[in-house]
């Protein structure tokens, strides 16, 4: 066994790790969900029978938050069904697994960054299904499962509030955005980077397996992350004003505070993703290009 695997391969996420494992000179294949289904159980030991990797990472999800509440079932066959499927073939192979989870698996009541083991307590479909993927991970990979939580993921590989916000800068005077809801602004591309240390310091045995929290370090609002995206594209910050969350009422609830702690990383030699400013900042100019070239396609 050697490699990774890589499933959700097509995403924002997990095109950012396969090109990180690329420049790490790892050996990895990435599956999208059109090549995988992971809920398929046949097809899922195939798969790793056929790429024999030492590390899996599941990216692939269901993460449609506000259409979960409608559809619960059909996201818990890809966020709860999938991962269990996926862990059983790793304990089947003897590979790693590791689980990208989110926030919303939390209340999102807390006034403290929420810690590894915090008591959860989802308040969405979407954040239930995410968490009984977890629990499929570890119940069945006590020794070789990990889940890596992460929130308000942003890159220049898909659709995200950045991109969006970007567009909107060109179009809008003024922009009405919440300041209700605090958490952690975080790039796929830091994400990435830290879950290739992950699996490596699995395999050489010093981390723990077991939950870790991998979002930017420091904390602010939807309204202060879009000020900081203004000043990026030197426009006038003063044009965001902000907004409380019950002026965009949404079918599943959003967390009022998605902030996590990221103490465990310290155990296994791992340093946490730096702070969100400098990531946004070094992740900027890849994010306009992919919008600006986005409006001259879609005219």
């Amino acid at each position: 066994m050697s490699g990774w695997l890589v499933t959700g391969a097509g995403g924002m996420l997990g095109r950012d790790l396969l090109a990180r494992l690329a420049a790490a000179g790892e050996r990895a294949a990435g599956l999208d969900r059109s090549a995988l289904d992971i809920t398929d159980a046949d097809a899922v030991r195939a798969a790793l029978e056929t790429y024999a990797p030492a590390v899996v990472v599941n990216c692939a999800a269901w993460t449609a938050v506000d259409d979960a509440e409608a559809k619960e079932a059909e996201a818990l066959a890809v966020n709860g069904t999938g991962p269990r499927v996926l862990a059983e073939a790793c304990a089947a192979s003897g590979a790693v697994l590791i689980q990208v989870s989110t926030d919303y698996v939390f209340a999102g009541d807390g006034q403290t960054p929420y810690g590894e083991y915090d008591a959860t307590g989802p308040r969405s479909a979407y954040g239930r299904t995410k968490l009984a993927g977890e629990r499929a991970v570890l119940d069945t990979l006590p020794e070789t499962g990990y889940v890596v939580r992460t929130a308000w993921l942003y890159g220049a590989g898909g659709g995200n509030f950045v991109r969006t916000m970007i567009k909107l800068e060109s179009v809008k005077d003024t922009l009405d955005v919440v300041d209700d809801q605090r958490g952690q602004p975080t790039w796929t591309g830091d994400l990435a980077e830290l879950l290739v240390r992950l699996g490596a310091a699995a395999l050489e045995g010093v981390a723990e397996p077991g939950i870790y929290h991998g979002t930017s370090g420091g904390e602010t609002t939807w309204f202060g992350f879009t000020r900081e995206i203004f000043r990026l594209l030197g426009a006038d910050p003063e044009r965001v004003r902000p907004t409380a969350s019950e002026a965009f009422v949404r079918p599943a609830p959003r967390p009022a505070y998605s902030v996590l702690g990221h103490e465990r990383w310290k155990r296994a030699g791992i340093e946490p993703i730096r702070e969100w400013r400098a990531a946004l900042e070094e992740a900027f100019p890849a994010l306009v290009a992919v919008e600006r070239q986005s409006g001259v396609t879609d005219q």
